[in-house]
């Protein structure tokens, strides 16, 4: 992958968006049209409920409009999205076009993402954002037939969304140009790293122009990104809004100390009791997703699990059975729930705590979002009380832990015999017909082979035989050659 130009005092995160635009008051935040943004996005999200941006938009948008390469921390829930996908729209407006050519549509911006799930929901995004443009956008993703996806690409899009396998499928059965791309973002570009698309990063990179804009956004900046930032960013912008090691002040968290056996009882216990409407339970495995959806449906809860065994449409289906409410409980592991952008989430559940400490701050960075209060309970063996100390250390804070009142489920108990039923007396019952009398038993050898040895007589001498021998009359040869005698 060839790097882009750059001095070679270069530094990747050396300017903060501090030292050119003024920090974000959030007691007094501006509102998206203080950002100068175009009047046909600012309808589109004043139709959606917008009026004042995040912190993380109220950054970025400035640095991405003056042509800034970027380099974000924000987590899922802080508004990021719209934080890439303004900008890049206001960018790309002066080259719109209403022709129905699509070489009028090439592809202007790329935005690669680690999910399918997160790729519907940025294209989602862009597409609302987008409306009353002429700009247009895709999603691609693996897990679908590629054939329904290369007429739309043909018929050209400026904005495509994509996960790195996907489209290097396109790129390989050459359905798809990336000579004219203008912007790139990588959004959750710690969890592709953990996913291990580097390789198919630095492929789809090397195919780009040298001279494009690129944002990367991570919740994380662990020395992979930052590696990754130097090879592919230019005097990048550094923003920080939300650190790995922040959790949000309005999410209630617990810790109940439970045995492993009895995790099962005590979860079906919290989901009936606490007053929370859905809750998204993790897991560390996918069996372990499977096996609790199934016995959480057995205990009469509308549970449903997501996770990458299985295809995508079962998962588009779950997830739009959860988003709609006709689903309660979602079991998901971290990486088949990583993008998953749910509003008003109450409640979210750890039936095994996660050994990296990182990722139980985003998994109950789910709940609690824009203001709303939100629940987050962990369930901890005494095998991963290790795990719960390194928690506790990267959020600088003690857990509350609760004492677990489980309540088990009575087994059903075998009335005593006298009092179960009846016993219809036998000859009152029917009459039994007589057994047969029982056969002899036969021995289980002959007898014979029992006694004593006693030899044979001998046999009597054959009586000798008188031979008679009859003479045959001789044939004569002349009869025997066929001559006739006389």
């Amino acid at each position: 992958m060839a790097a882009p130009d750059r001095p070679e005092a270069y530094n990747a995160a050396t300017r903060k968006s501090s030292d050119i635009f003024p920090e974000v008051n959030t007691l007094n935040p501006v509102s998206f049209a203080d950002l100068k943004l175009a009047p046909a996005l600012l309808k589109a999200l004043t139709e959606s409920g917008y009026v004042h941006p995040t912190p993380i938009q109220a950054e970025a948008i400035p640095q991405v409009l003056a042509g800034h390469d970027l380099m974000a921390g924000a987590q899922t829930g802080t508004g990021k999205t719209a934080a890439f996908a303004l900008p890049l729209l206001q960018k790309l407006l002066p080259l719109a076009s209403a022709s129905t050519s699509p070489a009028k549509h090439p592809v202007r911006a790329l935005i690669l993402v680690p999910t399918r799930e997160l790729a519907i929901q940025v294209e989602e995004s862009v597409k609302t954002y987008a409306k009353h443009t002429s700009l247009r956008s895709l999603v691609v993703f693996g897990g679908v037939d590629i054939k329904t996806q290369t007429p739309h690409l043909k018929n050209g899009v400026e904005i495509l969304v994509a996960t790195p396998g996907r489209l290097l499928d396109h790129i390989e059965q050459k359905t798809v140009q990336l000579n004219t791309v203008q912007i790139l973002v990588l959004d959750e570009a710690d969890r592709m790293l953990d996913m291990g698309f580097m390789p198919d990063l630095k492929r789809i990179l090397a195919l780009l122009p040298r001279t494009r804009q690129s944002l990367m956004f991570s919740a994380t900046f662990s020395a992979e990104i930052k590696k990754l930032s130097e090879d592919f960013l230019i005097y990048p912008t550094l923003i920080e809004v939300a650190r790995s090691n922040a959790s949000a002040e309005n999410i209630t968290q617990k810790v109940y100390m439970v045995e492993q056996a009895d995790k099962h009882a005590l979860l079906t216990q919290i989901l009936r009791g606490e007053d929370a409407s859905q809750a998204i339970v993790f897991t560390k495995t996918k069996l372990t997703a499977s096996r609790l959806a199934r016995q959480l449906q057995r205990d009469g809860l509308s549970a449903d699990a997501i996770h990458g065994d299985k295809s995508q449409l079962e998962r588009m289906q779950t997830l739009d059975a959860f988003k709609q409410g006709k689903v309660s409980v979602l079991i998901a592991t971290d990486v088949a729930a990583r993008g998953l952008d749910i509003d008003s989430l109450p409640m979210v559940i750890n039936y095994e705590i996660p050994h990296a400490a990182e990722d139980y701050v985003h998994r109950i960075g789910r709940t609690g979002r824009a203001g709303a209060s939100g629940t987050a309970i962990s369930l901890v063996s005494p095998e991963e009380e290790k795990y719960l100390v390194e928690i506790e250390k990267l959020i600088k804070q003690k857990i509350t832990k609760e004492t677990a009142n489980i309540e088990h489920a009575p087994r059903p108990q075998r009335a005593p015999r006298g009092e179960h039923h009846e016993r219809t007396p036998r000859a009152e019952h029917h009459e039994r017909a007589p057994r047969p009398a029982a056969a002899p038993k036969k021995p289980s050898h002959d007898p014979w082979f029992d006694k004593p040895y006693e030899p044979s007589a001998p046999p009597p001498a054959p009586a000798a035989k008188t031979e008679t021998h009859v003479a045959k009359p001789k044939k004569q040869v002349g009869a025997l050659l066929g001559r006739r005698q006389g």
